[in-house]
Formats: C-alpha cells, structure tokens, sequence
C-alpha cells in the first residue's frame, strides 16, 4: 500500500498542497532544518498535541489555530525546540506564523507553528525569518522529501507515506511526514506527524477521527518511557478531492477513517524501529486482558523496561525480565493462565518456564524485528505495543546531545 513513490510524494501527494525543505543555519550540523507546508484552498484542521505540562511554545500557539478549525499551512523547524523559553519564546513561535502568513498572503492563525531541538534554548529569529522566505519561495509539488528531512533530528531518517482511497467515486490522497526516534513515550513522543489530505470532510469529524487513531497508534509507542514538551500529529484537509461531504461517520467516513488508521499504524512502527540507536524492532502483543487499558499497561510496562530491552539488544531469551515487567504492570494477572512467547516460541507458561528448542529461539533472537506475546487468559481484549531495543548507542546519542 505504502509505495516507494508514495514515500516520495508524502505531503504533497493530495492536490493542492505544495512543500519545501531548507537549510537556515538552526541545525549545527548544516542539514535542512526549515519545512514548509501549504495548500491555498482552506484547509479543515485537526491536531493531538503533547500532555506535558511543561508544554513549548509553539504547541501553545498551534492549539489556537487547531480551536479556529481550519488552516492554510504549517511551518515548523529542528534544531531547537524552543520550549521552556518564556514569554520570548512564545512571541518568537508567533512570530514564526506572521512571517509564513506574510509569505503565503493568509491569516497569522491559518499557519501551524511547529519545532523540535534542545530544550531551553531561544529560536534564532534572524536565521528563522530568512530560512521562511526561501521556504516559501521554493514551495513546490517536489518538496515533501526536503519538508521531511528539514524536520529530523537523532532520526536515521525522514519517515513519510501516502496512499489514496475512492470516496462516491473520487479518487481521495493522504500523504504525511513525521519525524521521532528518542524522548518516545505517549502521550505521544518527540514526535512531530503532519499529514495532508484531499478529503473534503467536516472539521470537528475529522477531529474526532484523529483523536480516536491517535490513542492506538501514536500513542502506542515508547522508545524511552519520556514524553516531550514538543510532541504533535496536524491533519490539513483541504477539500480539492471534490468529494460529497463527509458531514457524518457513514460509510465514506469508514473508509477514510481506515485509511487514516492505517497511515498512522504505519508511521508510529517507523518511529519505534528507528529509535535512538536502536538494533531491533520489537512488537509487544497482549492478548486477553479484560480491558484495553489493563492490556496497554502490560505492554508498556514491558516496552519499557530497560531490562527487557537490552536482554534483546544482546539477543539473550531472558523471560524472566518480561514476565517480570508483567507482574509489575499494575494489572491483576494470574500467573497461572499467562504465557509469553517470542516470535511465537513458548517461554513462560503456566507460572513456570516453558521448554524450548534453543536453536529455534536463538534465531528468533538474531532477527531485527520480534514479536513478544502475552497472553494473560482473563479477558477477551487485545493491545499492540511497539517498541525498540536499548543499546549503547542510545546512552551515547543522549550523553552528548547538547554537547
């Protein structure tokens, strides 16, 4: 479903939006470090924004534009997050929005203002201003993959999709971006998402859909157990797709939702799988809770627990942490009904450990992604967790970040 082309295309794959990537000097390694989205056509807004309290500014100001309902576009910069930067940081990320606005003739509130970077540390204006204008300037159809790479930080790479669905016979796009790989752990993580579409769809529809795919999606993955002060997922949708109206959760609500849900899966595991130094990619399934809560809190208590984590960095079957992790969760299990597999290798069972063929388990070990299942056999409600391992990598990219 999710094409090379389709990556390539990302936010500009539905009609009527325009991106761009470009260097300003924010980023001390030189890299891209300014995105530019647009769509000339109003645009329905919705966004889920991070539950830190110790939220930067630019959520701030995003959180009115998202209140408005509509849009024109998002502005958004690495290499600084300008979070706990006071009042200054605040008139510093709306100032971010007047001169996109200026640049692109809409409103100040159209424009979405986004950063991420060091903490603590004041937006640069000058270079801000003048990397917008060139942004705005080299607004183009071509420009998802320099937007998308203008927005990473430790990540290896930029994570990106498309795809398109028919809607009464038209022919409806999603493309997106997104950026995270340390500082994950919902509510949502250091995670910026934007996402385009061409549906034409009523805007507080469009805001319950996304906050509904947010919490098992997004908010299903965890890198390191620290949620950022940064963290957003914008969905712009600007009607060009020339579809009847999504005014209410009908069947052509469904499909889009779907389509949705499924951008979003794909993104949230290309986070996991790229976290800070990460070597495997690790999907923690619960099975049988009695409610989704009881089954998340298993498998974060799992995903992040350093134990478990670097028992697979190093490729050791050590069940004992994750069943562990399990008792720990907070949730009533009975021990006597549990069982925990590894790529579908019985481990633990039935309060004891399972035997085992060790040469079937030890490749399980070696692969880049695994499957842990947990099945608790109290209940009939499922959780997928996904998650990454934690190697010496991590300690060095967050030993020296500021440094």
């Amino acid at each position: 479903m999710f094409s090379e082309k389709h990556k390539t295309a990302g936010v500009t794959y539905p009609q009527g939006f325009k991106a761009a990537g470009v260097r300003a000097g924010i980023k001390k390694n030189g890299n891209l470090d300014v995105a530019l989205i647009h769509t000339e056509k109003e645009a329905a807004v919705a966004g889920v924004f991070t539950q830190n309290l110790v939220a930067a500014a630019p959520v701030r100001v995003s959180k009115v534009v998202v209140g408005t309902g509509s849009a024109h576009a998002i502005v958004a910069n690495a290499g600084c997050a300008n979070a706990c930067t006071g009042e200054q940081g605040l008139r510093d990320a709306e100032k971010m929005a007047e001169l996109a606005a200026k640049e692109l003739h809409c409103r100040q509130d159209d424009v979405v203002v986004a950063s991420t970077g060091v903490i603590g540390v004041n937006l640069p204006m000058d270079k801000m201003e003048l990397g917008i204008k060139n942004a705005a300037a080299e607004l183009s159809t071509e420009g998802s993959v320099n937007a998308g790479n203008a927005i990473i930080t430790t990540d290896t790479y930029s994570k990106a999709c498309a795809t398109e669905i028919q809607i009464g016979g038209k022919e409806v796009r999603l493309g997106a971006i997104a950026k995270g790989s340390g500082m994950i752990q919902p509510n949502m993580a250091t995670m910026l998402c934007f996402i385009t579409t061409d549906v034409d769809i009523d805007q507080k529809i469009l805001q319950s859909a996304l906050s509904e795919i947010v919490e098992v999606t997004f908010n299903m993955v965890t890198v390191d157990n620290d949620t950022s002060t940064n963290d957003m997922v914008i969905v712009l949708a600007n009607g060009a797709a020339g579809n009847t109206k999504i005014s209410e959760k009908n069947s052509d609500y469904e499909k889009f939702y779907s389509a949705l849900k499924e951008m979003c899966t794909e993104l949230a595991k290309k986070i996991a799988a790229d976290g800070e130094g990460a070597t495997k990619f690790l999907t923690v399934n619960v099975h049988g809770a009695e409610n989704f809560a009881d089954a998340k809190k298993v498998g974060m208590a799992v995903a992040n627990s350093p134990l478990v984590k670097t028992a697979f960095f190093g490729e050791d079957p050590n069940w004992g942490r994750v069943i562990c992790a399990v008792g720990y969760s907070g949730v009533k299990i009975s021990p006597e009904k549990t069982v925990v597999k590894f790529g579908g290798v019985p481990v633990y069972a039935h309060s004891v450990g399972a035997k085992f063929d060790d040469a079937a388990l030890k490749k399980v070990m070696a692969e880049h992604d695994i499957a842990i299942d947990i099945e608790l056999g109290i209940g009939e409600v499922d959780a997928t967790v996904w998650t990454c391992d934690l190697s010496y990598g991590y300690v060095k990219i967050n030993g020296e970040y500021t440094t």
